[in-house]
């Protein structure tokens, strides 16, 4: 399938998370359309594992939602950084636990439609606290560690309790795995 045709672009506001592309392309019949893209650079997400049975998970404030949300924890890809190390780094930053064993479950796109945003979704495992605990950034004070059974993790999608999608991907793929090595 071929795409669209870049004809002019231009980046109208850089931002701290992402930035702001506005594009004008020319599709294969030749009409031609503005696309308004949120460039961002990807981040990593971790499905932390206590146990086989149970998750860490965090709640925090969301501001574009302006509410709380159940949530694995994540961050943004420095320039350059490997997505494993990332995982890595935000399990400790959020959390205060370091994970022996970092895992690729995944990659996925948030929302194709406008944003750019590619999140590698990985199960870590393994778990020790760090002497340091969490180390929040700005904004995050508010943050809890929640631990989850797994099969309540499920049952709280199922409910609409937990409704963020990179959480909502990375524990189905947790469990399919998990219940993939119960039966290897």
């Amino acid at each position: 399938m071929k795409g669209p045709k870049t004809v002019k672009s231009e980046r109208l506001y850089t931002g701290k998370v992402f930035n702001l592309i506005v594009d004008e392309v020319e599709y294969p019949s030749g009409n031609r359309a503005i696309r308004e893209v949120a460039d961002h650079p990807g981040g990593a997400v971790v499905i932390p594992l206590i146990t086989p049975s149970t998750v860490l998970l965090i709640r925090q404030f969301r501001y574009p939602i302006k509410g709380v949300l159940y949530e694995a924890p994540a961050g943004k890809l420095d320039p350059h950084e490997d997505p494993a190390d990332c995982a890595r780094r935000e399990l400790e930053e959020e959390t205060g636990y370091r994970a022996q064993h970092v895992e690729k479950l995944t990659a996925i796109y948030t929302s194709p439609g406008f944003c750019n945003e590619r999140l590698h979704l990985f199960l870590a495992t393994g778990l020790t606290k760090t002497s340091e605990g969490p180390r929040l950034e700005e904004g995050e004070e508010g943050l809890t560690i929640e631990l989850v059974l797994m099969e309540e993790a499920i049952r709280m999608i199922e409910r609409g309790d937990i409704v963020d999608a990179k959480t909502v991907c990375g524990l189905f793929l947790a469990l399919a795995r998990l219940r993939k090595a119960n039966h290897e």
